[in-house]
This record gives structure tokens, sequence and C-alpha cells, in this order.
């Protein structure tokens, strides 16, 4: 794992923007670069505290695996299945068309 901290005194809200490829008013600039900020300064405060010792975790809470066990059940019965399609061509899933023909 490295241990590079990026700068985090300031970020420009225009560069993030310009790195997004979105455009940004200049009230919404003022207005997410006090939000890009605070969630800075809280990050700052985060990076003081001394976590040594402590294991990293994925969850606040233990977890066990909650997934059933991978066991073969009864073959599935198309005909039963295909019953709620709202439309159908033999044994298929009739959808709509999605793209113009070109």
């Amino acid at each position: 794992m490295s241990e590079h901290t990026p700068d985090l005194d300031h970020v420009d809200i225009h560069y993030v923007a310009n790195l997004a490829r979105i455009e940004l008013g200049e009230e919404e600039a003022v207005r997410l670069q006090e939000e890009l900020d605070s969630t800075l300064a809280y990050i700052r405060k985060l990076n003081e505290l001394d976590l040594e010792g402590l294991e990293p975790m994925s969850h606040p809470h233990p977890q066990v695996n909650v997934l059933r066990e991978d066991v073969p059940t009864q073959e599935n019965d198309s005909e039963a299945l295909l019953q709620n399609a709202p439309s159908r061509v033999q044994d298929l899933v009739r959808v709509p068309q999605m793209m113009e023909d070109t």
C-alpha cells in the first residue's frame, strides 16, 4: 500500500469539473468549491487519527456469509417461466426493438 498522501490543502473545483468534462455556472462552482473544501477539511481531520495497531476492515460489523449453498434444484420449466412474458415467439421472450434499423 502506498504511503503517498495527495496534497489536500486545496483542490480547484474548475480543475475537477474539467476532469469530469462538465460545465459549471459561477454560482454552482462557488457552492461546489465550498462543499469540496469542507470534504477535504474532514479528510485532513481523519488523517490526524492515530490508527497504529488497528486492522483494516471492510464493514463496521462482523459479516458472515449470508448466501445459501449452491446446490442443484429442480430444472426450470420453460413453459411455466414464459407464462409471465408479455410477448413471446416460440420458446423466447419477445422484447421491444431498442434501435432503428440502418
